[in-house]
């Protein structure tokens, strides 16, 4: 399984030989340092440890930057002194994977078959409209403020007079993890650390973003 840290820069399209469109993400994926192994004698599963992305040192924790510091004391020539997201990656074996390590976007390749998570943009507090897709209620015979009204949430026959669990209302909205599948590497870009995947990502720019291989 191979695995990667990314940061989302933008959507653009590309054209097929047969001069059709494609919609596409481009991503900058690493090159991302291996921080910490787990073990599953210690920690109880087998886990990979990624860093990606920079900070103004000074603006690094103190506790990260000693777990930083463990790494180091590992492997010397280790970047890790301006590390900004770390993010833990399940593996059968540890094999192969060694503390100070770089992962490159090189370790994919074109026509790869990938899963991409990250967070979603959020959108602040929404009514059920733009969060549920209601078509609201009816535009005449009398009504005047209800055209994005919820209308009902069941009453006394549906669960005894409470809000039903479950029950699709107006809230907060994105700002959640969102995984897609079966998404395909068109493009990999070692020079640049860049890799071009089909379709849309989740997040804004600049989200951090995983790329985990599927097949």
């Amino acid at each position: 399984m191979n695995f990667i840290l990314g940061q989302k820069k933008e959507m653009l399209q590309i054209f097929t030989e047969d001069g059709r469109a494609r919609p596409v993400t481009l991503i900058e994926a690493g090159p991302a340092v291996i921080i910490q192994l787990k073990t599953a004698e210690k920690d109880g599963y087998n886990a990979v440890q990624l860093g990606f992305g920079s900070k103004n040192p000074k603006n690094i924790k103190k506790p990260q930057t000693g777990h930083l510091k463990k790494t180091r004391n590992l492997n010397e020539s280790a970047k890790t002194t301006d590390i900004r997201w770390l993010r833990e990656f399940r593996v059968d074996s540890l094999d192969g994977f060694k503390v100070g390590d770089t992962i490159n976007v090189g370790i994919f390749k074109e026509g790869d078959v990938v899963k991409v998570s990250a967070v979603s943009k959020g959108k602040g507090f929404q009514g059920v409209v733009k969060r549920h897709g209601f078509h609201g209620g009816p535009r005449t015979h009398g009504q005047k403020h209800s055209e994005r009204e919820p209308g009902s949430i069941g009453g006394g026959g549906r669960a005894g007079g409470r809000v039903a669990k479950g029950m699709r209302m107006a809230g907060r909205t994105g700002g959640q993890r969102v995984t897609l599948h079966n998404l395909e590497a068109l493009k990999i870009d070692t020079d640049n650390n860049a890799i071009l995947v089909s379709g849309a990502v989740p997040g804004s720019r600049g989200t951090l973003v995983e790329i985990i291989s599927q097949k």
